[in-house]
């Protein structure tokens, strides 16, 4: 083992756990923490006058606009309290189209004509901001040359105070967009796409006889799973510091067939990490409710309890942002790449979306009378109706080159984008299908609106977790989603998706309703049909298997198995419209969301191809042709010694290592010029395939011959950490 890997090796075995900063000072209770860093509901009752409370409260819970006239009551009482707390900062927190979160610091205070300095944080300051644009993404929507870009309160998600050593920050969410008023971020097209639902869902309500209800939200909690890698052995390799997953490594003599790292007893130190993160989140006022083991070794998962989808999105960004500062100061680094380890599970986030309205009551859970039951059924032949007919623009909130190594693979549903409803289910839905002519016992007669479902457990049935889109009980796990992702490109294609079927749905009813057809006769007339229509998209079988694209194929369910070949769709007509019918994105920002995407794709697997070549070059093969000058000597000695048949052995091992040295060498020359005329490719779409079709495939032969020089090559001169010592060093 060579010097720096045993010293790193050393450390990391005998890392002693850091005390959570919660047991450092005195114990809280959970109660205590949670929500004390955000300005919520609690803090704002206190601060702001009665008046003013109530009508920031309505725009928060019924998405109104913002009354400009208390913008400065409410920034003067944010500002006392920030600087209360500690914040000698605040920051316009965004989600640009980079994937990550994005801020620019300003003081809190600012000089005076006296020559002293006051605090300063007015009405217009919290509600918008002008952050230089000029950086990020935005997809040929403005020019490189134009820096404006504008960022625009977001009342409905708190603001709250981000604490580190050297001092606090407050952070406001914001909108992020162009001069011209396109969308640069996320949170506008999902808000959008929240409000659509909304609109849509309430229609069907009101059919029902709820006029009570004032909105309707989509309810979202991602699982989130992530690998711990111990920081000294990290540093060592560019691979993972650059591109957050090993780009080579052979497999560890032990990885996760003994199925005996998930659910099993968290290590102290992991744990150690696991309690900080949650006391950071608890005061942030993000529910962290569940953590544990993952499959394979290293590998964890943290879910939160369930939230509004923008507050999800917006926690969720946060969780990530929070785990990878927390695991420095634990002596790890967290990796959230789909893909971090060839042979062992990959990390993916799951995200539960259900539809809640303003009474609280969850519209996905199946009702204990024929109304109610009714109900039900009209919502989930709209969700049907939505993954079947708009299955492509579901697969879009998906994309990414790390997920393409994990979709279709062992820990991941396949790209086709099918529902797993359970059997039980299915059966009910079989019997409103054939309704009289039911012949098969299983299937019930069922009569929209007058029969009575029978008792449906939360869990239906055996988990089915080849399902990419699967039924559980009162909510939908869409389990295709990586874990590098914000959750917002999924929820604005599911949300706009749905609200496009509630609208063909709805207004299909009230035109029934309104030429005197009783609602219970239209729908034993609507469902029977939808149901029909959107069976083949129902698929309780095993997603894994051989047969199941070909028997997709038939059902006319689209196979997108990679990024490229997904974002080729985009601009399909009728992809498009699922965005514009309701007004989500404009043709230009979808546009503009397509040429990023292929972008981010081909810069991706060009700055990999590089970094492999650069790794293999110097760190690699090096080892290698010293190992083969060994190799050479041992035999030549060994033949003067013993002769011929003696040295058989020592010129087999130095064969195999030349034959692997020698193809390396051609494929890192190969993957350097595949590189090279991928950059020079202008267009997004054609360099996105050509670092498919040209890059990739070098890289995995490349791979090949590095990894079985890995196992070949003597221990003491490997410089890159394995494996072994990577998954299993907690």
């Amino acid at each position: 083992m060579s010097s720096l890997r045993n010293k790193a090796v050393f450390k990391a075995v005998d890392a002693t756990p850091v005390v959570p900063s919660s047991q450092e000072e005195k114990s809280h209770e959970a109660g205590e923490i949670f929500g004390r860093n955000v300005f919520g509901f609690a803090v704002m009752r206190k601060r702001l006058p009665k008046d003013v409370y109530r009508k920031l409260a309505k725009t928060i819970r019924d998405g109104e606009r913002l009354n400009p006239e208390i913008a400065d009551v409410v920034a003067n009482a944010m500002k006392d309290w920030a600087i209360e707390n500690g914040a000698t900062h605040y920051t316009h927190w965004f989600h640009p189209m980079t994937g990550l979160t994005a801020e620019k610091h300003d003081a809190f205070l600012a000089p005076s004509a006296d020559g002293q300095v006051i605090s300063e944080f007015s009405g217009k300051m919290l509600i918008s901001g002008e952050p230089d644009a000029s950086s990020f993404p935005s997809g040929g929507i403005r020019s490189t040359f134009e820096a404006r870009g504008y960022t625009a309160w977001d009342p409905s998600s708190p603001a709250f105070i981000i604490r580190q050593p050297y001092g606090a920050t407050l952070h406001i969410p914001t909108y992020f967009y162009s001069y011209s008023g396109e969308a640069l971020d996320r949170k506008i097209p999902l808000l959008r796409s929240i409000s659509a639902l909304s609109r849509q869902a309430l229609r069907i309500l009101k059919l029902f006889g709820n006029n009570s209800a004032s909105h309707v939200r989509a309810m979202v909690g991602p699982e989130q799973e992530y690998f711990l890698v111990d920081r000294n052995m990290a540093v060592l390799r560019p691979d993972i510091m650059l591109a957050g997953r090993t780009l080579l490594g052979a497999p560890s003599p032990k990885g996760q067939e003994m199925e005996d790292h998930y659910f099993g007893a968290i290590p102290g130190r992991v744990m150690s990490f696991m309690q900080d993160v949650e006391n950071e989140l608890l005061a942030l006022g993000i529910p962290a409710k569940t953590r544990h083991n993952e499959v394979a070794p290293g590998q964890f998962e943290i879910a939160p309890v369930y939230e509004e989808a923008n507050i999800a999105c917006d926690h969720n960004m946060l969780t990530m942002n929070m785990m990878r500062h927390m695991a420095a100061k634990h002596g790890f680094v967290c990796l959230l790449h789909e893909k971090p380890f060839a042979g062992v599970n990959g990390s993916g986030k799951h995200n539960n979306w259900s539809l809640c309205d303003s009474d609280g009551q969850n519209l996905l859970n199946p009702g204990a009378t024929p109304q109610d039951n009714a109900q039900f059924l009209v919502f989930l032949a709209a969700v049907l109706r939505a993954v079947h007919q708009h299955g492509t623009a579901l697969r879009l909130g998906t994309v990414g080159a790390g997920n393409d190594h994990r979709l279709g693979a062992n820990e991941a549903p396949p790209a086709i984008l099918s529902v797993y409803l359970g059997e039980q289910l299915t059966e009910v839905l079989n019997g409103i299908i054939h309704g009289s002519h039911a012949r098969n016992k299983k299937n019930p007669v069922m009569e929209v609106g007058v029969s009575t479902l029978p008792p449906l457990p939360v869990d239906l049935s055996d988990r089915n977790r080849t399902s990419p889109f699967a039924f559980t009980g009162n909510k939908f796990e869409f389990r295709a989603v990586g874990s590098s992702q914000s959750v917002a490109p999924v929820n604005i294609a599911l949300n706009a998706a749905v609200a496009c079927a509630l609208d063909d749905i709805a207004t299909e009813l009230e035109a029934a309703v309104s030429a005197g057809t009783r609602l219970n006769a239209a729908l034993q007339d609507l469902l029977p049909r939808l149901f029909r229509q959107h069976m083949p998209v129902v698929f309780n079988g095993n997603g894994y298997s051989a047969s199941w694209p070909k028997e997709a194929a038939k059902r006319g369910l689209p196979n997108y198995n990679n990024t490229v070949t997904a974002l080729e769709h985009y601009s399909d007509p009728d992809v498009m419209n699922v965005f514009l019918r309701h007004g989500i994105l404009s043709e230009r920002e979808i546009l503009a969301r397509q040429e990023i995407l292929l972008e981010n794709y081909g810069k991706t697997l060009c700055i990999e191809g590089n970094l492999m070549a650069n790794m293999v070059r110097t760190m690699v093969l090096p080892q290698c042709l010293e190992a083969q000058t060994k190799a050479a000597d041992a035999a030549l000695k060994t033949r003067s010694v013993l002769g011929d048949k003696a040295a058989a052995c020592e010129e087999k091992y130095f064969k195999l290592l030349h034959n692997h040295i020698t193809a390396l060498q051609a494929g890192v020359e190969k993957l350097e010029k595949a590189v090279e005329k991928t950059q020079s490719v202008q267009a997004p779409l054609e360099q996105a395939r050509e670092a498919r079709d040209r890059i990739l495939p070098v890289m995995s032969e490349c791979r090949v011959h590095a990894d079985a020089l890995e196992r070949l090559v003597e221990d003491s001169l490997w410089v890159l950490p394995k494996y072994s010592e990577l998954l299993w060093a907690h």
